[in-house]
C-alpha cells in the first residue's frame, strides 16, 4: 500500500495554531494573576489591637481604694491583697476576652466592680475588625436603650437595621421594657437631672455610653462601655447599702466609673 505524503503547508498551519494556543494560555495566566492581586489588595483592614491587657492587672490599688473603700478596712494583709488581685473571669482565649471582678464590704455598703475587655475579630474578609466591633457595640447600646448620636457609624447601622419598622410602635418592646424597669425599680428619665441620665459619651474612645439604674433595696448600678478600634471595654460598678445606710450617690458613682474608663482607655494606647 502506498503511503500518503505530508503536505508542507499543513505542517506550517499546524505549527501556527499551536503557537497561538500557547500564547493565549500565557495571557490568561497573566490576567488571572493580576486579578488575584487586585482581590487581595481590597481585603478589609485588620483591627489595631492583636492582644489584650490582663483585666485583673489593669486597675491600680489607688483606683480600687476609691471605688471599693472597704478594701482599706480589711485588717488581714493577706486577705486584703487577695481582694486587690481580683477574681478573673473564665475565658478560653485571653487575647480575645479578659475580665475581672472585685468585691469589698465596708461600713454600711457592699461594692462590686467588674471590667471586661473584648477584642472583636471579623472572620469576613470583606468586613474590617473595626466595622464588626461597631456592630457589636451598637448592639450593646441598643440592649441598654441608649440612643447613640445620629452621626455615629454604629447609630447609622442600628438605624438601617431598624428601618423596616420605622414609624411603627412595637407591641412587644414597650410593655417588656416598662415592666422590666418597674421590676428593677429603675427611675424614669425625668427622675434624674439630664446630665446624670443614661446617655452617649462623646469624650471617650471612638464611641461610648453610660447607663445608670437603681434596683431593689436601693441598689445602684452604673455601667460605662466604650469602643476603641476593635476593642470594647465594659465597666460595671454596683453599690448595695444596708437598710440604715444612705442611698448611693448617682453622681459620685458615675464620676468614679468614668474616671476609671478614661484610665483604661489611656492604657490601651
Amino acid at each position: 500500500m502506498q503511503r500518503k505524503a505530508y503536505v508542507p503547508g499543513a505542517v506550517v498551519l499546524l505549527a501556527a495554531l499551536l503557537a497561538a494556543c500557547t500564547g493565549s494560555g500565557d495571557d490568561s495566566s497573566a490576567t488571572d494573576g493580576s486579578q488575584s492581586g487586585g482581590s487581595a489588595a481590597t481585603a478589609a483592614e485588620p483591627g489595631k489591637y492583636h492582644t489584650l491587657t490582663d483585666a485583673c492587672a489593669a486597675v491600680s490599688h489607688g483606683t480600687l481604694d476609691a471605688l471599693l473603700p472597704g478594701i482599706k478596712e480589711i485588717a488581714d494583709p493577706e486577705q486584703r491583697d487577695r481582694v486587690y488581685e481580683g477574681e478573673a473571669d473564665l475565658t478560653y482565649n485571653n487575647d480575645r476576652r479578659s475580665g475581672c471582678r472585685w468585691k469589698a464590704e465596708s461600713t454600711g455598703v457592699t461594692d462590686h466592680l467588674r471590667i471586661d475587655f473584648e477584642r472583636v475579630v471579623s472572620y469576613d474578609t470583606t468586613v474590617s475588625d473595626d466595622s464588626r466591633a461597631e456592630e457589636v457595640f451598637a448592639g450593646k447600646a441598643k440592649a441598654a436603650n441608649i440612643p447613640l448620636p445620629s452621626g455615629s457609624s454604629s447609630a447609622s447601622a442600628d438605624h438601617d437595621s431598624a428601618s423596616p419598622t420605622k414609624g411603627k410602635e412595637s407591641p412587644s418592646a414597650t410593655p417588656s421594657d416598662s415592666s422590666s424597669a418597674a421590676a428593677s425599680g429603675t427611675p424614669s428619665a425625668t427622675d434624674a437631672p439630664m446630665d446624670l441620665q443614661p446617655r452617649a459619651l462623646d469624650d471617650l474612645g471612638d464611641e461610648a455610653f453610660l447607663d445608670d439604674r437603681s434596683g431593689t433595696a436601693r441598689q445602684r448600678s452604673v455601667t460605662v462601655a466604650f469602643r476603641t478600634s476593635n476593642v470594647i471595654v465594659t465597666i460595671e460598678y454596683d453599690e448595695q447599702p444596708t437598710a440604715a445606710a444612705a442611698a448611693p450617690s448617682s453622681e459620685e458613682m458615675q464620676d468614679k466609673a468614668q474616671k476609671l474608663a478614661h484610665r483604661l482607655a489611656g492604657s490601651l494606647g
